[in-house]
């Protein structure tokens, strides 16, 4: 704990506990804690609906908490059925506790060194390289696109933290260098209650059969000791070749005045392999504000075009070169149809807030055509047409008000803020993502 949160430790803290062992004994673990060191917990549970038996499990972790003498909050989600359930169930619990955490800054999930070595293996499968193969970090920052949305009655039953919601909270993750079994064990002596999700033993889920995998593998000396020591030592790697990235973007890159990226293309092309796919897949995630990045044959696949002088799009970025240059910026078709009420507030596209006030009615939305022929007579020494025409543009139904980029509009009427994070820039957000 005073690793991850010290050396000043906040006044309140929340713990996501689901009412398996890993969970159930973090929640022991912190209660004896706090009792030193005089923190406050929040305690939340996040039933996804999926199974019967999950209203049950949260119940148990309410009186358990009941009698340890802390508040706790029983959130629900439901599935939408669109994409993979088990990345949707971990976006829709990250959000449901990012809008329930009222002003905490940080909440505490069970991880343990089990759960690295699966994700481990789970993404060797995948062919992952440096980046996938590394743990997850024991502290990681969630970042809100937009002002998190009050919860209903319906999603929160129980107690809910005070405080008004900043634009991020942390991830922590205390149990990392802990194994499974040795929670359990604490559990069992303690006399502590658990129970066991049967989805974890079901085969139709990959973590399921790499988790049966795994205990058939630690016989041959591929235990989850092992597994997560190796990931340890490839999230080094990966800090290492993240700070080689940097050094190389400042030798051949510079940010454009529209938010876009522009590479010299001789210098590319001499960096190593390794770098070249660093540096371009962050800068597409930069651009177009993805939560992560193009699979590396698809990045593969691009700098063989970019080699050969032609562009591409990827991810919902476009690439041109000319004889000297190759510059990354925003598609078009991706943002066309994105548009917001001003008066909504948050980001458009994931990294541009409206910071300039304007009167209530007006919309933020791509400048698109119509824009540019609007903006005829302003758009000398602005970006060039494929670049523009993604650019926010402020609309009073189908008049231009505002466009920063092409000198329109009273000016400063948007910011970039790349990732949700206000002021960041191209180098700092290749060592973050």
């Amino acid at each position: 704990m005073g690793a991850a949160l010290g050396p000043d430790f906040p006044s309140d803290i929340g713990l996501a506990v689901s009412g398996g062992g890993d969970s159930m004994a973090m929640l022991t673990l912190a209660h004896n804690w706090t009792h030193r060191w005089g923190v406050r917990l929040w305690v939340v549970t996040v039933d996804h609906g999926l199974r019967p038996e999950a209203a049950a499990e949260a119940t148990l972790v309410r009186d358990t908490c009941a009698e340890l003498g802390w508040p706790h909050a029983t959130l629900r989600w439901h599935w939408d059925g669109q994409g993979n359930l088990m990345d949707a169930a971990r976006r829709g619990r990250l959000s449901l506790i990012g809008r329930w955490r009222g002003g905490l800054p940080a909440v505490l999930f069970a991880h343990t060194r089990d759960d690295v070595a699966e994700t481990f293996l789970m993404r060797l499968a995948r062919g992952s390289g440096v980046d996938g193969l590394s743990a997850m970090a024991p502290v990681r920052e969630i970042r809100d696109a937009a002002p998190p949305a009050p919860l209903s009655e319906d999603e929160c039953c129980g107690a809910r933290p005070p405080g008004t919601a900043t634009d991020g909270f942390r991830v922590v993750r205390p149990c990392l260098n802990m194994g499974r079994e040795e929670l359990r064990h604490y559990l069992r002596v303690l006399k502590g209650r658990w129970v066991d999700d049967p989805s974890n033993e079901d085969p139709h889920y990959d973590r399921a059969r790499i988790r049966r995998l795994l205990a058939e593998l630690a016989s041959q000396g591929l235990g989850a000791e092992t597994l997560a020591a190796t990931a340890a030592r490839m999230s080094r790697a990966r800090e290492a070749l993240r700070a080689r990235a940097v050094a190389a973007w400042h030798s051949c890159g510079r940010e454009g005045v529209a938010g876009d990226l522009i590479l010299d293309r001789d210098a590319f092309a001499a960096l190593e392999a390794d770098t070249r796919m660093r540096l371009l897949a962050a800068a597409l995630q930069y651009v177009s504000s993805a939560e992560y990045r193009p699979r590396a044959a698809q990045l593969e696949a691009l700098l063989d075009r970019l080699d050969a002088g032609a562009g591409g799009t990827l991810h919902g970025a476009e690439l041109r070169c000319d004889r000297d240059e190759i510059r990354i910026f925003r598609e078009y078709s991706a943002v066309a149809g994105l548009r917001r009420a001003v008066a909504e507030g948050g980001l458009w596209d994931g990294r541009w807030r409206v910071s300039h006030p304007t009167p209530s009615g007006l919309e933020i939305r791509a400048l698109g055509e119509d824009g540019w022929r609007q903006a005829a007579e302003r758009r000398a020494g602005g970006p060039p047409h494929a670049i523009a025409r993604a650019l926010p543009a402020i609309w009073d139904g189908d008049r231009l008000v505002a466009c920063d980029a092409l000198g329109i509009g009273p000016g400063g009427t948007t910011r970039l803020c790349p990732g949700g994070i206000e002021g960041q820039r191209y180098p700092a957000f290749l060592l973050s993502h």
